[in-house]
């Protein structure tokens, strides 16, 4: 084997042998003198750790957020769980359902790599499939509860789902798209009294658990890298792409979660963000690892909203800016002041100033985090340095509108040059795009190779997002690379457009596109909606960002209107893109 070494690496060779495996691999060992300059020269063996140092059972288990069920439940049985309505389960009880769960799929044919679809709310059977599914090996698809037939039945027919679990008031819709499928999934309805509708399936939800084995085996997989779950994006520029998530990354993010928003344990969690959007952010793992409390919640509204931040002491919630939006537009609705302060985390478009303010008046911290569907949701966080609150309040939300530094278990990021990858300078002006690296980014697009390579070209997750890179190696969004305008060669940020129309008193949402124009080739064209009891006009608008705004970069075009939404509360700019064009 030494004469198969190239002749420089021979001349320094001080040790040879060979080990010989069962299955007949030989495997060679070398030790050479490596001579560096200042200092003595020293002796490295290759591989001397592998040989004699096994992997066992004994000192090495897949990492897999089922895992931190079987401790919760162990550890806190009698501790409630799960609050919906009326309903209490403690962490014993829900412990047996996922397994009686697991027990019910197993008996329908799931096994290692088959999906099962679940279309629902954030109620309890949505986060016991986030436990039962991947018990079984097999991999969940939690479903936007706003999509159309033909959407839903693109994500059964391209994830191959071979269970489909529904919600009564969800049954339209559920049934519309299984029509028509060669290969329809076996269908079993989530019998809720709260669902406004009536029955629809004869094979129902608590009769499979009630019927089933609680002591299914909770154990992780044997290889992390396999499949926990199927997410799919908005597809809005042709078929959604369906991301694929693994146990490891999985439960990274959970870990990853709790220390980035410094939770600790016993949190009282209201899920206003949907359990279908990046598996609720990996949050219905993550709460259940620090045996908090899930409160459901079926419908999202304000006053549902304050009614059970006051009944349940809630501690903790998520969601889109819509959200925050909602309850600051709704404040009349609130009972009480918290008698604590509620963490609020809220991802997409950077909340203006305005809105952290307004939710600081409600009891409330906002944390601003940063993530895509194929970073298992939050990758960055705007992580709080105590020096902050002596900073004017608008410095303050300022400083928290950014998008931050990585999270934990986020390997590395950058905001680098499109063309080169280089890193841009960290001078809060030079714009790049976000580049991420780490466990919790996607396995990949399923059955999509291509786009798969694309997104992960050169070992970074190149994710679309335009920013700056501040000196304290905080990120700010600047835009969608899409969503640049271009004026008379000038590039505008949305972004900054979209911050200075917050900033009116009576808008409370805003978003800015490209309207084509003869003359510029695009101007910024905004679309508003006003708070409650509030008037103003286009010329109104247009004065109050030319106070604020370079000129070029003032909208020459407001429209008055509700914004399209999707279903996670993302504004559609694709919608207001095509709107702008046809004005």
């Amino acid at each position: 084997m030494q004469e198969t070494l190239p002749e420089r690496l021979r001349d320094d060779i001080v040790a040879f042998s060979t080990v010989t495996l069962e299955s007949g691999v030989e495997f060679a060992i070398y030790s050479w003198n490596i001579h560096v300059t200042g200092l003595s020269s020293m002796t490295v063996a290759r591989n001397s750790f592998e040989t004699d140092l096994p992997k066992t059972y004994a000192n090495y288990t897949a990492l897999s957020p089922i895992s931190l069920l079987r401790r919760t439940a162990s550890v806190y049985p009698q501790q409630t769980a799960v609050i919906y309505g009326e309903r209490r389960y403690t962490w014993g009880q829900t412990y047996e359902r996922c397994r009686r769960l697991a027990a019910a799929l197993g008996e329908q044919g799931i096994g290692e790599g088959d999906t099962v679809s679940i279309l629902a709310p954030n109620i309890p059977p949505l986060l016991e499939a986030h436990f039962a599914v991947p018990m079984t090996g097999g991999v969940l698809n939690a479903i936007n509860v706003r999509l159309d037939p033909a959407s839903v039945r693109f994500q059964l027919q391209h994830s191959g789902a071979k269970v489909f679990i529904v919600d009564r008031d969800l049954a339209a819709t559920a049934l519309t798209a299984l029509d028509g499928l060669e290969q329809p999934p076996v269908l079993v309805e989530i019998d809720d009294p709260r669902a406004e509708e009536g029955r629809f399936h004869e094979l129902r939800y608590e009769d499979l658990l009630e019927k089933a084995d609680p002591n299914f085996p909770c154990s992780p997989p044997e290889d992390e890298w396999q499949a926990i779950s199927l997410n799919y994006t908005s597809g809005t520029t042709g078929d959604p792409k369906g991301v694929v998530y693994h146990h490891r990354g999985a439960y990274l993010n959970t870990i990853s979660n709790a220390l980035s928003w410094n939770m600790g344990l016993h949190p009282i969690y209201l899920w206003t963000l949907p359990m279908f959007h990046c598996n609720g952010w990996c949050f219905p793992w993550t709460v259940t690892a620090m045996a908090g409390t899930h409160v459901c919640l079926r419908k999202v509204d304000a006053p549902s909203i304050f009614n059970l931040i006051a009944a349940h002491d809630v501690t903790h919630m998520c969601g889109a800016p819509i959200v925050l939006n909602m309850l600051l537009n709704n404040a009349e609705a609130r009972l009480a002041k918290p008698v604590r302060t509620v963490e609020v985390a809220t991802g997409g478009a950077p909340p203006p100033e305005s809105v952290i303010a307004g939710m600081r008046e409600l009891g409330m911290r906002v944390t601003h985090l940063y993530g895509l569907t194929e970073t298992y949701g939050p990758s960055m966080v705007c992580a709080r340095h105590e020096d902050w609150d002596a900073h004017p309040d608008a410095e303050q939300a300022r400083i928290m509108a950014r998008q931050g530094v990585n999270t934990f278990m986020i390997e590395d990021y950058r905001v680098a040059d499109g063309d080169t990858g280089e890193p841009v300078p960290m001078d809060g002006k030079t714009v790049g795009e976000i580049l991420l690296r780490g466990n919790t980014v996607m396995k990949g697009y399923l059955k999509n190779q291509s786009a798969t390579q694309t997104a992960l070209d050169r070992g970074w997750f190149h994710s679309g997002d335009l920013a700056v890179w501040h000196s304290d190696g905080y990120v700010q969004v600047t835009d969608r690379a899409k969503d640049i305008i271009i004026s008379g060669g000038e590039n505008i940020s949305s972004v900054e457009v979209e911050n200075a129309l917050y900033s009116h008193p009576s808008i409370i949402e805003a978003a800015v596109v490209a309207r084509p124009d003869d003359y510029w080739g695009e101007t910024p064209c905004a679309f508003v909606t006003l708070k409650n009891g509030t008037e103003t006009s286009e010329q109104d608008v247009v004065d109050f960002c030319r106070k604020r705004l370079a000129h070029f970069k003032t909208p020459k075009t407001v429209i008055f209107d509700e914004l399209p939404k999707t279903a996670t509360g993302k504004i559609q700019k694709f919608a207001l893109r095509e709107r702008a064009r046809k004005l």
